[in-house]
């Protein structure tokens, strides 16, 4: 199916060049090893030739159609996008009926269920370079990994966050992973925080809000930085909106107006696309727009903080 879905208005320094047009294809793909089906949305810009490629992973009890703002805003920058559902920690959490609430705490204390999430995505990763239809579409030397609550976990722990336990024999941080977008980071729990931190290498966009708490981690707006604040690599963005709550990133559809509200929407998308794009894509005017703190992105009260970003 084609999109030609409307572009969010992006700053003047990342609007040079019409948005894209985007192909997108709902699929499931089966990880035969686990007897485990993941469905899949996939959105391919129509640029031609391989895009950088970013895997976005929902919250608990989302969904693959959530984040639409942000992957269609990835995708039509010139970025192909893969957005992953995880069986167990997804929507059937609550469109099953019984105690929603009660279904998402067992969920979320369940080890073997975000051990399921970090394999999804190294099956995907595995996945890649053999699906026939993808060839010459992705550049594999250039992938990040976003997400949004539960998905910024994963995307903290496939970069190296460490998690009690240890690694269960799994190669972390992923190598094939080159950058992060932690849509209201998790603090790192039962490790101290620069213990935990202290090998995530990778480049990384922190996004939250004053309101960001949430009820299952108990997880509080201040918290929220933590990851930032410990992790010593260079290329750290922190960015609080003013008045984001939890819900504001999510875009779940069907979940109600807490979830889909829109208002924090472009601004993220904004930073994310200049993000990649200064990392990636060598565009001067996205890394100026960065390095100068986002004026054109912000709104009162908002701010906006780095660490090592490349001049």
């Amino acid at each position: 199916m084609m999109s030609r879905r409307t572009a969010l208005s992006l700053p003047a320094a990342l609007a040079t060049t019409p948005a894209l047009a985007v192909t997108e294809s709902r699929q499931s793909w089966r990880d035969a090893a686990r007897n485990r089906d993941l469905p899949m949305l996939l959105r391919l810009p129509d640029s031609g030739g391989a895009a950088p490629l970013v895997l976005l992973s929902h919250g608990l009890g989302g969904s693959r159609e959530g984040l639409g703002y942000l992957g269609r805003a990835l995708a039509q920058a010139g970025f192909a996008v893969l957005h992953l559902q995880h069986p167990g920690t997804d929507d059937s959490l609550w469109r099953s009926g019984g105690d929603t609430r009660l279904a998402l705490a067992a969920a979320v204390t369940d080890a073997s269920r975000a051990l399921d999430r970090i394999l999804d995505v190294v099956f995907v990763l595995d996945t890649l370079p053999r699906r026939p239809e993808l060839a010459g579409r992705l550049d594999l030397s250039r992938i990040a990994i976003a997400g949004h609550s539960y998905g910024a976990w994963l995307v903290q722990t496939m970069l190296g966050q460490r998690v009690p336990g240890g690694d269960r024999g799994l190669a972390l941080p992923e190598p094939r992973l080159g950058a992060g977008i932690a849509l209201s980071p998790i603090p790192p729990q039962g490790l101290p925080a620069r213990l935990a931190m202290d090998r995530v290498r990778a480049p990384m966009l922190h996004v939250t809000g004053t309101e960001d708490r949430d009820f299952m981690g108990g997880n509080s707006a201040l918290s929220r930085r933590i990851p930032y604040d410990n992790i010593q690599a260079p290329g750290q963005v922190l960015a609080i909106f003013a008045g984001a709550a939890h819900g504001s990133f999510a875009d779940e559809p069907g979940t109600g107006a807490r979830w889909e509200d829109s208002a924090y929407h472009a601004r993220t998308a904004a930073l994310a696309v200049a993000f990649l794009r200064s990392l990636w894509l060598g565009d001067a005017p996205a890394r100026h727009l960065l390095a100068e703190g986002a004026p054109e992105v912000l709104e009162p009260g908002d701010m906006i903080e780095s660490k090592g970003l490349a001049p």
